[in-house]
């Protein structure tokens, strides 16, 4: 064990934020999403929730600042349907984070199944909120963000 690292980030999964580089993503996945067979590198998180993930993985991830689409969501199939009320929680997660210009992006189930495909790895959780999937896009260490 090691001083500092929360019980949601096992060594595989630090091994994976440690390997990936700027513009990669990794996608943190319910408990319904077809997590193995979207993966190019699969990383389990069994017993955990999305969110309790998420903030573990906060500590370490920088999000990308050049792009738009920095954290997408699986867009709801019925367009009358509200927002899931998972995704405040992702909102504030990120803006607690990173800051408030951190913005959920929502794309078509299909087009956020292929995005998940290239990611470079996918977190299988045991979340069982509905359209708790996310795809976060890595930025870049600036020298103000390192601590020492």
């Amino acid at each position: 064990m090691l001083k500092g690292i929360p019980d949601s980030i096992s060594p595989d999964l630090m091994h994976t934020l440690m390997s990936m580089g700027h513009g990669d993503e990794i996608v943190l996945a319910d408990g319904n999403f077809p997590a193995a067979s979207h993966a190019q590198r699969l990383i389990r998180a069994d017993g955990l929730d999305l969110c309790t993930l998420l903030e573990g993985i906060m500590v370490f991830l920088p999000i990308d600042t050049h792009v738009e689409d920095h954290a997408v969501v699986m867009q709801v199939a019925d367009s009358k349907e509200p927002d899931p009320p998972i995704w405040e929680d992702f909102q504030r997660i990120l803006s607690e984070t990173e800051g408030d210009w951190v913005n959920l992006t929502s794309i078509e189930r299909f087009t956020f199944y292929d995005r998940a495909k290239s990611a470079f790895a996918v977190v299988a959780t045991s979340e069982t909120a509905l359209y708790a999937n996310l795809i976060l896009k890595k930025g870049v260490v600036e020298d103000d963000d390192q601590e020492i």
